[in-house]
């Protein structure tokens, strides 16, 4: 399974430009209940913007971080990887980068965004189905 079989037919990704402030865009996160939001800068993904950027941010420049543009202090640049990537090297890369989103970026154009718990919600899934695959064959047996 590829990363583009997995976000096909979902909707068009949330995002932010480098010039939203990280009051606006903390806001988007905590109304959407989602954990990051890809920045964009001139039609291309520029960097993410995380729960953790908020974190680090605030423990390092104080509240007034706050007014400050998300382009400012957003993980830079973004990894990303291509609608053709196989869903376990994401998830490896993920794993071994120690982030959790990745832009999906088809031509230099963002086409999707995915989380650590999709990937896992896939192999889960994956594994789950193996296994009814396996017991329906012992029964049969």
């Amino acid at each position: 399974m590829t990363i583009g079989r997995l976000i096909e037919g979902r909707d068009t990704v949330l995002t932010c430009d480098v010039s939203t402030t990280v009051h606006e865009a903390a806001g988007i996160l905590a109304q959407r209940r989602i954990g990051a939001l890809p920045v964009m800068e001139d039609g291309s993904i520029a960097g993410i913007f995380s729960e953790r950027d908020v974190i680090y941010r605030l423990h390092e420049f104080g509240p007034e971080m706050l007014t400050m543009p998300v382009g400012k202090v957003m993980t830079a640049p973004p990894v990303t990887v291509e609608p053709a990537t196989p869903v376990l090297t994401a998830l490896a890369l993920m794993t071994r980068r120690r982030i959790r989103h990745l832009p999906v970026v088809d031509g230099g154009r963002m086409v999707g965004f995915v989380s650590i718990g999709d990937l896992v919600k896939y192999r889960i899934d994956k594994v789950e189905s193996e296994a009814a695959a396996m017991r329906d064959y012992i029964q049969m047996a």
